[in-house]
C-alpha cells in the first residue's frame, strides 16, 4: 500500500467519500457480536469516530493506518481522550499483532488488496492477530458496489466470498447490506459481515 497516497488523500479532511459521521452500521454488527470488552483493533481506522467510541464502551484500543496524516488528524479530533487510544502507522500488510485482540474492525481496508499476496498476507495477519473466540467485523464494497475508490480499483464481494478470501479458521456468524451516502451525495453499496475465529480444538 502506499502511505504518500493515502496522505494526500487526507488532505481533504472530511470530504473523502469514505467519511462517515457516525459508524452504526460497524457499532451494530460488533454489538451482535456479543463481546465483553477487552482489546480492539480498528484497521485503516483513519479519521473514523469508532475508536472514541469503543474507548467509551470500556475497549482498549488500538488504531491501525498507514496514512499518518489521518492519525494526526483522528488524535486532534479526540483531544485529551486521544491519549487513552494507541495509534500505530502501519501497512496491514506487513504488521503484525504482538498480542492477539479480541475485536478486529476494518471498514473498507481489505476491498482494496487486488493482488493474492496481499489478501494471503492480510489472513494470516488476521489470523494471528485474533483470538480464538474472537470476532472480526470487516466492510467491503458488496458485489454491486463501487470498482474503484480514492483513484484505485477494488474487489467487491458478497458475505460468502469475503469468508473465502480470508481463508480457514473462520465461521460466518452474520452480515447485512448498507448504503453508505458520501460527503459528495453519492451512494456506495457496502456488505459488512461478521466472522468468529474458531476455537482451537
Amino acid at each position: 500500500m502506499d502511505r504518500a497516497h493515502w496522505n494526500a488523500a487526507y488532505c481533504a479532511g472530511d470530504r473523502v467519500s469514505w467519511f462517515e459521521a457516525a459508524p452504526e452500521a460497524s457499532l451494530r454488527m460488533i454489538a451482535r457480536a456479543g463481546l465483553v470488552p477487552g482489546r480492539a483493533i480498528d484497521v485503516g481506522g483513519g479519521t473514523s469516530a469508532l475508536a472514541g467510541r469503543l474507548r467509551g464502551m470500556g475497549w482498549e484500543v488500538t488504531v491501525l493506518d498507514i496514512s499518518t496524516t489521518a492519525l494526526d488528524l483522528a488524535q486532534e479530533r479526540l483531544g485529551a481522550g486521544a491519549s487513552q487510544i494507541a495509534w500505530v502507522a502501519g501497512d496491514i500488510t506487513r504488521w503484525r499483532a504482538a498480542v492477539p485482540f479480541d475485536l478486529w474492525h476494518d471498514r473498507a481496508v481489505f476491498h482494496f488488496l487486488t493482488t493474492p499476496e496481499d489478501r494471503l498476507a492480510y489472513a494470516n495477519g488476521l489470523r494471528a492477530g485474533l483470538r480464538p473466540g474472537g470476532a472480526a467485523v470487516i466492510a467491503t464494497f458488496a458485489e454491486d458496489g463501487p470498482e474503484r475508490c480514492s483513484g484505485l480499483p477494488v474487489r467487491r464481494y458478497a458475505p460468502e466470498d469475503l469468508l473465502s478470501a480470508l481463508g480457514a479458521g473462520l465461521r460466518l456468524e452474520a452480515s447485512e447490506r448498507f448504503v453508505h451516502v458520501t460527503p459528495g451525495g453519492g451512494e456506495q453499496r457496502f456488505q459488512i459481515s461478521l466472522l468468529r475465529r474458531e476455537k482451537e480444538q
